[in-house]
């Protein structure tokens, strides 16, 4: 899929190269050829090496039993942003080459559904964060004393399931269409050429941008009842043990909650606010002008960038940003500078009992992060 169809439009994506097709001018954006290879150039050095680091923090972070399930989410949420960043080089490539797939018809598939998968699956895990730590700041009691492991997994592999089940879909069809206008071989660039298909390519985008805003929603109102609950609790003096105040954990919790709607709000929102007039102005089926439709695909351009920010962002708010990872990661790189080895410190028994002992100490809020 290229990624000016959206992951939505790959869903929909209908071939050019159908007999009795209307080829329509296919609706470009010359900036795209320039923007998006050093765009995605950056994505990919700070995502791979961003992604890459939480997954090795996270593994080393398996000793800590109040990291069990968010590890998990965390966890597979770092996997898909990797799966996305692995096949970026093809992206810059394509851009490169103006709009010219130059590889095979397969990985025009893969690469494609991995951008569709990435994005659904970071959508899924930030919604079921979300949700877990309004359940843990509510019924904190229950949350701890179920099966968070058994939950965890059950709940990844639901996410998982679902996204691939839809990807599949597309990777059964090709991916190459031809745009003999051009003289380019376009990857998933041309589903609207078919004018039989008009309608229920409309309807299933407006069905998918309406479940989207119905999970958004839901994010919102979870990380809104947590913020009103922390508010609510009285501001008590620090802990003798530590010297820590309940209200600068308080603070960042809220810092932490906003991060997770900021996510949505830059990643994913613009994109879904676009994609349905934008497909209005793909298929033709309003009586915009020209520069509408133009002005139309150049902002669709824009937030598919923004939709690639997730990559580099994910590891930053959900690892960087919580402060066992701050711990860990302080250690780590203080060790790194003393001479020692990576393995050498990660086996420390006075290091996993610092953190063992830090994440007994922290409310039920910071556990959950």
């Amino acid at each position: 899929m290229n990624l000016t169809e959206s992951p939505v439009s790959m869903f929909t994506s209908l071939h050019s190269s159908l007999p009795n097709s209307t080829h329509d001018t296919f609706l470009d954006s010359e900036f795209r050829y320039t923007l998006f290879p050093a765009f995605y150039g950056v994505v990919f050095i700070i995502g791979l090496a961003g992604n890459a680091y939480a997954l090795y923090v996270l593994h080393h972070m398996r000793e800590s039993r109040a990291m069990n399930e968010m590890r998990i989410y965390m966890t597979n949420l770092t996997v898909a942003d990797l799966l996305f960043v692995c096949v970026l080089p093809f992206w810059i490539s394509y851009y490169h080459h103006h709009g010219n797939w130059i590889y095979s018809d397969a990985l025009c598939r893969i690469s494609g559904s991995l951008f569709f998968i990435n994005t659904y699956c970071s959508v899924f895990f930030l919604t079921v964060i979300s949700v877990n730590r309004y359940w843990a700041v509510t019924r904190p009691l229950e949350a701890a004393s179920s099966d968070c492991w058994k939950r965890g997994t059950v709940i990844s592999v639901i996410v998982w399931g679902i996204t691939l089940a839809a990807a599949a879909y597309e990777l059964a069809k090709p991916g190459i269409q031809e745009d003999k206008p051009a003289g380019v071989s376009r990857c998933f660039e041309g589903y609207h050429n078919d004018p039989d298909s008009k309608l229920p390519v409309l309807v299933i985008h407006l069905i998918i941008i309406g479940l989207f805003f119905m999970v958004f929603l839901l994010v919102v109102l979870c990380n809104v009842l947590i913020a009103c609950a922390l508010l609510a609790q009285p501001i008590s003096q620090p802990q003798p043990s530590t010297g820590r105040r309940p209200y600068g954990t308080k603070r960042r919790a809220l810092r932490m909650l906003c991060a997770v709607v900021g996510v949505f709000v830059v990643c994913f929102v613009p994109h879904h606010i676009v994609q349905g007039p934008w497909t209005l102005a793909v298929l033709k089926m309003t009586d915009w002008t020209e520069e509408t439709r133009q002005y139309l695909n150049d902002a669709h351009q824009i937030t598919l960038l923004l939709m690639g920010l997730n990559c580099i962002l994910d590891p930053i708010v959900y690892c960087f940003s919580t402060r066992k990872f701050r711990m860990y990661i302080q250690n780590h790189l203080n060790t790194a500078k003393q001479g020692k080895t990576c393995s050498n410190y990660t086996s420390t028994t006075g290091v996993s009992t610092k953190i063992r002992k830090q994440s007994e100490e922290q409310n039920v809020f910071e556990i959950k992060e």
